[in-house]
């Protein structure tokens, strides 16, 4: 279906982006770009290149696409769902020199940016000019913004603010033919044709390379308020998540943690933020923020009270930004924490939050049918559990026959519950064979359409998304 990268192509990519910015086989650092994040996974590529401009990318696209060499654009590689792997050998267009900040628009409250750029270094900058840009997931310290646009990415503060799709207002894109274009306006309205800006969102690198992002940026809140509430039921916790809502509260951050999860980030951390009683099976880490600090105080308390009916009784206050920082980051390194205790298999399923309690226990169901063991965490407040199955005493054999059939009985069960099997770790490669349970066949024919409309000869980030 593809051609090998050959001498001759090598040739042609050293012509567009300089000898130094081409990488092949038996290069230093050259089987980085053969993994990501997902698992132990390892696809070695035929050839790198590293471009600058958007015209360097048009003309590998424009020469690809000709010679039918697979391309597999990359950015910071802390995918989870293998989108960034080149399954079919070929290139890996890396965005790693496409790093820049160009421009804070303060007077329209913009800002446009490269995708190479970190997630939290781009937060920062604007956080030191008053402003905000919220989606922030837990590799914000390393992820790019680039990749996040790919796969629509969340973290914490969807709850309130929402994910990258609602902060994207127009895409500088590189079409597989070579093409430059741009997907929309800089506008706050704009209902000119079709919303192609949100069609690339999310697409994982399948339907074009995006070179300029152009964000909705906020002002930012002048504080908040954290408190970790312990709850000697795990299904309680999750019960309190809706209950919060019904009272008429939206927090800025509403995480769940099973009592493995936040223990596990305690020991590899070396964080002790907290106690953990014998009695204690998990916690909700609740953050609410805005410009008065005499409200936020009522607001928590008020939220204190309403997992008191839950069995909450010892809510911790954090009372210094050093606390806040100690249970940020026993929060954002649970998944890292699990992969150090064992092998094991995420899944990112999102129900309504409603249904996050019947979803706990379906976890466990499935897990006690099949023999293993789970850790549960996430964004409790989007109802998105991140599941991590964990291997423990299963056998090899045991692991490789039993895992699929209790994935497709767990992403069964959450489309029941009315919800879906990823919700900001996308489909990539290790959840393709999945779609049909969540999508039907005329849907999945659709995006197979889009596909082939924006790629013909499906050199973009080809075995991603569908089989």
């Amino acid at each position: 279906m593809f051609r090998n990268v050959t001498e001759d192509h090598v040739a042609f990519f050293r012509s567009v982006v300089g000898d130094a910015n081409v990488l092949c086989v038996g290069c230093d650092d050259f089987e980085r770009y053969a993994s990501d994040e997902t698992e132990n996974l390892k696809h070695l590529p035929e050839a790198v290149v590293k471009p600058t401009t958007p015209e360097q990318i048009a003309a590998l696209l424009k020469y690809c696409n000709h010679q039918g060499v697979p391309v597999t654009t990359r950015g910071a590689g802390t995918g989870l769902s293998g989108g960034a792997l080149p399954v079919h050998g070929g290139l890996v267009v890396s965005m790693e020199k496409f790093n820049r900040i160009l421009e804070i628009d303060e007077a329209n409250g913009y800002v446009i940016t490269e995708p190479g750029v970190v997630t939290e270094a781009l937060q920062n900058a604007l956080k030191e000019k008053g402003w905000f840009y919220p989606p922030d997931p837990a590799s914000r310290g390393s992820c790019f913004i680039g990749g996040n646009i790919a796969e629509n990415s969340g973290g914490p503060k969807a709850v309130k603010y929402g994910v990258v799709k609602d902060y994207v207002v127009n895409l500088e894109l590189v079409t597989a033919g070579g093409d430059v274009i741009w997907t929309g306006a800089n506008t706050v309205k704009n209902v000119t044709g079709y919303n192609l800006t949100q069609i690339i969102v999310g697409s994982e690198g399948t339907l074009g390379i995006v070179t300029k992002i152009v964000l909705k940026i906020i002002p930012h809140p002048l504080h908040d308020v954290l408190m970790l509430a312990p709850f000697e039921s795990a299904e309680k916790a999750c019960e309190a998540v809706a209950a919060i809502f019904k009272a008429g509260f939206t927090p800025s951050a509403l995480e769940f943690m099973e009592r493995d999860a936040i223990e596990w980030s305690m020991r590899l951390t070396g964080e002790d933020a907290t106690p953990l009683p014998n009695n204690v099976q998990a916690h909700l880490l609740i953050e609410v923020d805005g410009n008065d600090m005499d409200r936020l105080m009522t607001e928590a308390e008020q939220i204190s009270n309403v997992l008191e009916r839950f069995g909450c009784t010892d809510v911790l206050f954090a009372d210094t930004a050093a606390q806040k920082a100690s249970l940020w980051k026993l929060r954002r390194s649970v998944a890292e924490a699990v992969r150090a205790h064992s092998v094991y298999k995420e899944e990112d399923t999102v129900v309504p939050r409603s249904k996050l309690p019947e979803l706990l226990h379906t976890v466990k169901s499935i897990g006690k049918k099949y023999g293993f063991k789970s850790v549960c965490y996430g964004h409790a407040g989007d109802g998105n559990l991140h599941v991590n199955i964990i291997r423990d005493n299963l056998n090899e054999n045991e692991w490789n026959e039993k895992l699929p059939v209790a994935i497709k009985e767990l992403f069964a069960e959450v489309v029941r519950l009315g919800g879906t099997i990823s919700g900001e770790h996308g489909i990539g490669l290790v959840q393709k064979d999945y779609m049909p349970i969540a999508l039907a066949p005329p849907v999945i024919e659709l995006m197979k359409k889009i596909k082939t409309a924006f790629d013909p000869n499906g050199i973009l980030n080809p075995g991603k998304m569908f089989n």
